[in-house]
């Protein structure tokens, strides 16, 4: 059955697609100040599945999600299968500026590339 979760602001990210997956990381009150804030980093991110429908204020995703709340902090990932690659193109154009009065020395410079059409 698949759950829809109604988001606080519009989706401003134009890169989430369908078939994306969801996660959340829980919302916690600060007891002492009264303050929401995200759990510390050590908590990991829970899936709450794949991204089914997208409207201008939520998402609908292939799952029943019960322990989400108002205020936990939505995230997405991409599929690796069709977005795990290097930069695409032609050529690339790099600038690089050190303002520094100091003396600085550049060791090395690297890339991965891809060929992306022929």
């Amino acid at each position: 059955m698949p759950t829809k979760i109604v988001l606080e602001n519009t989706i401003q990210n134009t890169s989430l697609q369908v078939g994306d997956v969801a996660y959340y990381v829980p919302n916690v009150v600060n007891e002492s100040s009264n303050n929401a804030s995200i759990k510390n980093s050590s908590d990991d991110p829970i899936e709450l599945g794949k991204i089914t429908k997208i409207n201008e204020g939520s998402i609908h995703v292939d799952t029943v999600v019960t322990n989400f709340q108002i205020g936990d902090f939505v995230m997405f990932s991409k599929n690796k299968l069709a977005n795990n690659t290097s930069l695409l193109g032609y050529y690339a154009d790099v600038k690089l500026v050190n303002n520094s009065t100091d003396k600085a020395e550049l060791f090395s410079i690297g890339s991965e590339i891809s060929q992306s059409s022929k």
